[in-house]
């Protein structure tokens, strides 16, 4: 696992120092080993995390001929089968790394030979004698790799950080990157919250030569269209494609464990890996004892139910919470507005003393349909049947229940359905997992804007029913905030993550499942649920998903009190250029004031500022500032204390 970067330089050179002190910046990626290739146009850098030959693959890593240069990072699983392929055609290999044999692979088949990689990769390819740079991201977006275009310039790397380094980059925000995140809590690609910075899709790669762009897809478009397969079927063919991808992500040359929530998909990834793994397995947890939503018993039963070496780290509130937060700003590039980030942040602290690479469950929801939102998008059906003004009316009504202290209460799934039984389904399937609706958002922000987010909701035209919001959640929610948020968590502990449920087999094979093996009635992924009733213990399966993130509301109003009043204070809000003070102040009062639950709006505006602040964003120019409040329609009272 590695970290990359490069710049051209085609009008003016580097700085002195430069290069160095972006690679300086991604040791964190890579503490064990370093390297940098400069040229007349381009230069490039990497550091990186030994796993796979540790001895070898040093980067950047040059072609025999020294005309093309590479810098990876990444794991790619079947090098071992692509590597014999590749020596049938005349090349030789002086490693063992799977770094070479994407190189040898890219000389032989060009940009084709990114759809035959079966693994996590973001890749940089500079070709001299062409003066052609090719950037290439995995197809379920499990790396990042961002971009700036500018000037006939381009600058790239593994973090936004390697990219707001260079002098010429500006750091306006981004507007359409910011009206997404504030509905989402996330920002979906191409965007980021910095003007001109972009991210490159998953499943795309680019090429520069001589200062102009081109961007393509390498793999099509998933077939969702079911097959014609029986349940039993379908079962034995996802126990073979989890075994063989869990025990070919088990290779390593270093030690390696499992995170294990004591859920379905971690338990399910532990249940291969002790099958494919030889000794104890390490299994890896984060508790919250004495709250409603700890999930340790779980976690122990399933430990004991495999004979791991288990280990876990209880977050309790006295934890030095407030710091981690600064450090999620600087580590994230972007604010990581999932709250889940903090308690990821302690597991991977705990997990890098005692191993370097890690299998997850992330991907399962997203490929079976395990989260409450595609059950609320059925249901939501049914509601839409019923005249508006009785739901409402009916909102009203919620609106009046207590606000509980609870992370996910009663009352907080309710005025959210409800909310969202008023918007169109596309619109409602994002706004149940996300924060600020459009009204709320016009009332707060001074650049609203809905077409952003629309374009983003309504880009899977064509596809329909379930397979629609899986499909969404795949490109986006998947990539910008699950993956997003794993990586830059995990890697600022220098440590790698692997998910066996997004081989591109499995990813594929899902694809084609009939609805009703995903979604059955009430029950959240059946098949996989299905394949493992007879393997994993009962309570594992019939457990309801708790989904791991902090009380937040509850410590709005306790232990983080302080640090939010201290950030949203009324001079940093009108500073910023970007938002309505007394709406915002509004949003404070109704949460802590218990006339609503807001924590996760506040905790994405809270995060927003201390992001802003720690890679010194421009605030809004005066130019903005006047065309926003040209345009800025008048609003009434706030529905922000009836969210």
């Amino acid at each position: 696992m590695c970290g990359i970067l490069g710049y051209s330089h085609r009008k003016s050179a580097l700085p002195d120092g430069f290069l160095e002190n972006a690679i300086r910046d991604l040791y964190h990626r890579g503490p064990d080993d370093s390297g940098e290739f400069r040229s007349e146009q381009m230069s490039m850098g990497a550091v990186r995390l030994s796993i796979r030959d540790v001895a070898h693959g040093h980067q950047p890593m040059y072609s025999p001929d020294g005309n093309v240069v590479i810098v990876f990072n990444g794991e790619i699983y079947n090098h071992t089968e692509l590597r014999p392929e590749l020596e049938k055609e005349g090349f030789t290999f002086e490693t063992n790394c799977d770094t070479e044999v994407v190189l040898k692979a890219f000389l032989r088949w060009g940009t084709d030979s990114f759809a035959r990689l079966r693994g996590m990769f973001a890749v940089g390819l500079y070709v001299k004698s062409e003066r052609r740079l090719v950037l290439a991201r995995d197809q379920m977006g499990i790396k990042p790799l961002y971009y700036c275009a500018q000037d006939g310039e381009i600058y790239f790397g593994s973090e936004m950080k390697c990219i707001l380094a260079h002098p010429r980059v500006k750091r306006n925000v981004d507007h359409a990157g910011l009206n997404c995140y504030l509905s989402l809590n996330y920002v979906p690609g191409p965007y980021t919250l910095v003007d001109g910075i972009t991210k490159l899709m998953p499943g795309h790669f680019l090429e520069w030569r001589d200062g102009t762009v081109r961007i393509s897809r390498y793999v099509p478009e998933l077939r969702r269209v079911p097959m014609k397969i029986s349940l039993p079927e379908a079962c034995e063919e996802l126990d073979r494609l989890l075994a063989a991808s869990v025990k070919e992500q088990m290779v390593s040359d270093v030690p390696l464990g499992v995170w294990l929530s004591g859920g379905l998909d971690s338990s399910t990834v532990l249940h291969y890996a002790a099958k494919a793994y030889p000794g104890k397995v390490k299994t890896f947890s984060i508790t919250f004892k004495g709250r409603s939503f700890d999930e340790s018993r779980f976690m122990d039963e399933v430990s004991a139910h495999y004979g791991t070496e288990h280990h876990d780290f209880d977050l309790a509130p006295t934890a030095d919470i407030p710091d981690v937060i600064q450090k999620l700003a600087y580590y994230s590039d972007e604010p990581s507005a999932d709250a889940g980030a903090l308690p990821v942040w302690f597991l991977a602290e705990m997990t890098r003393k005692h191993v370097t690479v890690i299998l997850s469950g992330e991907g399962s929801d997203e490929l079976f349909a395990g989260y409450l939102t595609y059950q609320a998008n059925r249901y939501a059906e049914t509601a839409r049947a019923f005249p508006k003004f009785l739901r409402g009316a009916a909102l009203s009504a919620a609106n009046l229940l207590p606000v509980s202290d609870d992370k996910i209460g009663f009352e907080y799934k309710v005025k959210r359905f409800l909310q969202g039984s008023l918007m169109s389904p596309e619109l409602a399937h994002v706004f149940w997992n996300g924060t600020f609706s459009e009204e709320e958002k016009r009332e707060l922000y001074k650049f609203a804007d809905q077409r952003p987010l629309s374009e983003v909701v309504n880009s899977m035209r064509g596809i329909g029913g379930l397979e629609k919001y899986l499909a969404l959640d795949q490109r986006y929610y998947l990539a910008d905030d699950i993956l997003y948020k794993v990586d830059r968590v995990s890697m600022a502990h220098s440590l790698e993550v692997r998910p066996p449920y997004l081989d591109p087999r499995i990813v594929e094979f899902a694809a084609q499942l009939p609805e009703e093996f995903k979604l059955r009635g009430g029950t959240s992924k059946y098949i996989l649920r299905q394949l493992m009733k007879d393997k994993l213990p009962k309570s594992v399966l019939t457990r309801p998903k708790i989904g791991f993130d902090i009380p937040i509301h509850h410590w709005f109003r306790a232990e983080l009190r302080p640090l939010l009043l201290d950030t949203l204070n009324e001079a940093a809000v009108k500073r910023s250029g970007l938002f309505d003070w007394p709406a915002v102040k509004r949003c404070i009062d109704a949460h802590l004031q218990r006339k609503a639950n807001l924590g996760y709006h506040l905790w994405g505006l809270m995060v927003l500022f201390i992001w802003m602040n720690e890679w010194k964003i421009e605030p809004a120019s005066k130019a903005e500032l006047r065309t926003a409040a040209g345009s800025q329609d008048a609003v009434g009272s706030s529905s922000l204390s009836r969210a």
